[in-house]
């Protein structure tokens, strides 16, 4: 274990998701601004280049949560590297436009892959550690989609809303071992997950009962990304002052829509429906 007597007072955190313009990105950056010892991953180290590499805070390293390989062997470096993981942040995750009645399942199947099973196979890596030492926290990145989900962005709402049904189900499940799981739930945050989900839509077949609506569901993978879209440091900053505290929220939502969607939750079916086929165009 190669760790120096400064490191051990730090908390290791390992972030999934670290690519340029992402939120992993902004929470690498804001944990490293608060002296924690981050281990910032993604699928390829050049997509992480504008993290600082001299920066002793900051330790990249490649990562593909499809891949139990992948997985292990970069909880294995860490173990070995600082001797624990004190925080897991599970942000990797693709977004996913195109109508349930005509998306290509092998789309669907990788947007769970990726949202739900990449971090089921983080926590399941990981767990083991923290529990040996009864002390640990786990921060999934759920959405506010999940709290009213509406057309076009199926695949990405059913991921998430799974997503949060798990976290509930970790927190109760992993309390006993010390560990503190957290859902952190997004709203519309200024990232590249826009371009990414176009680039993803790009590989689409041409729509057959909803070609009429070809205009609207491109919209959709911009919905979020509005001049009024928060900050993604200003996200990154108020989700790592939740996550350090002594006794961690179970649930932190912020950003642009957070309150709204919250509110919507909770309206009778026919307004959230009557709201988000207004919204959707459709």
């Amino acid at each position: 274990m190669e760790q120096d007597e400064s490191q051990s007072q730090q908390q290791v955190v390992v972030i999934t998701g670290c690519s340029s313009g992402g939120i992993g990105n902004a929470l690498a950056r804001a944990f490293g601004g608060e002296k924690c010892l981050v281990v910032a991953t993604a699928r390829s180290l050049s997509s992480m280049a504008d993290l600082d590499h001299d920066n002793p805070n900051y330790h990249l390293e490649e990562l593909d949560v499809l891949s139990d390989q992948s997985v292990n062997e970069l909880v294995s470096s860490v173990m070995e590297k600082f001797g624990r993981i004190d925080i897991l942040v599970n942000n990797a995750g693709v977004q996913c436009v195109a109508p349930l009645a005509e998306i290509p399942l092998s789309e669907l199947q990788h947007t769970f892959d990726t949202n739900v099973f990449g971090t089921i196979r983080m926590v399941q890596a990981v767990v083991p550690h923290m529990a040996s030492r009864k002390k640990g926290k786990i921060v999934n990145m759920g959405s506010v989609i999940a709290l009213g989900a509406g057309p076009w962005a199926g695949a990405y709402s059913g991921s998430k809303a799974a997503l949060h049904s798990l976290t509930d189900t970790l927190r109760l499940e992993l309390r006993p071992f010390g560990i503190d799981v957290i859902n952190v739930v997004p709203g519309a945050i200024k990232s590249n997950i826009g371009n990414a989900a176009i680039a993803n839509y790009s590989r689409m077949p041409e729509w057959i009962l909803y070609k009429p609506f070809e205009e609207a569901i491109r919209k959709r993978a911009y919905f979020s990304q509005s001049s009024k879209s928060t900050p993604s440091e200003e996200f990154a900053n108020k989700v790592v002052a939740a996550v350090l505290k002594k006794n961690p929220p179970a649930w932190f939502s912020s950003g642009q829509f957070s309150t709204i969607m919250a509110i919507m939750y909770h309206l009778p079916i026919f307004i959230k429906d009557f709201l988000l086929k207004k919204a959707m165009k459709c």
